[in-house]
C-alpha cells in the first residue's frame, strides 16, 4: 500500500507543464502582442513624419541657397546636380513625394 501511494505522488511531481498551463502563457502572450503592436505602428508613423518635416526643411534651406545660381524652375535633380543634395535625400523625396513649386517653395503633396 505503501509503495503504491509514493507511486502515486510521484506520478503527481512531473517536471512537464499542463495544457491548462500553456494554453494561459499563449493567451498572455497574445494580450501583450495586442497591446504592444499597434503603439509600434503609430511610432514608426511618427518618426516618418519628423523625418519627412526634416527633410523638407533641408531642401528648402538648399532651394533658398542656390536660387542665384540654378535656373528656374528648380527641381531636385539640378539641386543633386550642384550638389546641394546627394542620391539618397533625392530618392527619400521622390518616396515622401515632396515637391518644389516655381516660386521655390518646398511642400509634401498628399
Amino acid at each position: 500500500m505503501k509503495q503504491l501511494i509514493s507511486k502515486l505522488k510521484k506520478h503527481q511531481k512531473s517536471n512537464a507543464f499542463t495544457l491548462i498551463e500553456m494554453v494561459i502563457v499563449l493567451f498572455i502572450i497574445g494580450l501583450l502582442m495586442l497591446l504592444i503592436l499597434p503603439n509600434l505602428n503609430s511610432q514608426k508613423k511618427k518618426a516618418e513624419n519628423k523625418t519627412n518635416s526634416a527633410l523638407v526643411t533641408t531642401i528648402q534651406t538648399q532651394v533658398d541657397l542656390y536660387s542665384d545660381e540654378i535656373e528656374k524652375p528648380i527641381t531636385l535633380d539640378k539641386l543633386k546636380t550642384a550638389g546641394a543634395i546627394n542620391e539618397r535625400q533625392v530618392e527619400q523625396a521622390k518616396k515622401a513625394k515632396i515637391s518644389i513649386s516655381n516660386d521655390g517653395n518646398v511642400s509634401i503633396t498628399p
